[in-house]
């Protein structure tokens, strides 16, 4: 944070010296050509935070170790697939405009984690694994 500070630092006497060289007429555009740097910072700031925060929603969503209940339906998971293609469309373009090919694979490998995760929760057979019936003896 502090290598920012100092770098947005920098661009302002940077800013300020070109001032004092070029005259009042580039005044206007040099403030432009800084509050422009400011922006993208700022910018870039909160896709970080969003980004920071839509990654804890899925880890906490992932976490989620309720056992399936008996209103978990097929139209919940086909709902819930429908969800996650929708969403994919502006995940996908914000991870290709950000990281290219790298920040798409990295967004569909977490669209396809958080459908995994949904498919293990709502149909544990599929992957092997049963659910514990009313019966069974955890304890040794």
């Amino acid at each position: 944070m502090e290598a920012r500070d100092t770098d947005l630092k920098k661009e302002l006497d940077a800013t300020l010296h070109a001032r004092r060289e070029l005259g009042e007429e580039y005044e206007t555009a040099l403030v432009d050509s800084f509050l422009e740097k400011v922006d993208q910072r700022i910018d870039a700031a909160v896709e970080r935070r969003v980004r920071r925060q839509f990654a804890e929603t899925q880890m906490a969503a992932a976490r989620d170790a309720r056992s399936p209940k008996a209103t978990d339906s097929w139209g919940e998971r086909f709902g819930f697939g429908i969800v996650s293609l929708v969403l994919a469309v502006p995940l996908s373009a914000i991870g290709a405009g950000t990281a290219h090919l790298p920040g798409l694979l990295v967004t569909w490998v977490g669209i396809v984690g958080v459908n995994v995760v949904q498919a293990a929760r709502t149909s544990p057979a599929l992957f092997g694994a049963r659910r514990p019936q009313k019966d069974d003896n955890w304890e040794s």
